[in-house]
């Protein structure tokens, strides 16, 4: 589950965390509630909406594929077999 949150919002945090280094780099402090007025917020939110939708789409298109299926963790016989692929 944890793994699940990080795929989407580490790609959607990305923006706001190189808008935090922008405001740094230019000497402003980014914990400034104007530093984030309404229409850098709102470009930051589209922008990472749309990285996390990316990441997502390219996990899908370009993850492993073919490699059989998985057999859950099961008894057999009073022993536990771990799960694997077959």
């Amino acid at each position: 589950m944890g793994r699940l949150l990080l795929d989407v919002l580490v790609p959607f945090l990305v923006p706001f965390a190189g808008y935090a280094a922008y405001l740094l780099l230019r000497r402003r402090y980014p914990f400034v509630l104007s530093a984030w007025s309404r229409g850098p917020l709102a470009a930051l939110v589209v922008g990472g909406l749309a990285l996390a939708v990316l990441s997502l789409l390219a996990a899908g298109l370009f993850g492993p594929r073919g490699r059989g299926d998985y057999v859950p963790a099961h008894l057999e016989n009073g022993v536990l077999v771990p799960g694997r692929m077959e």
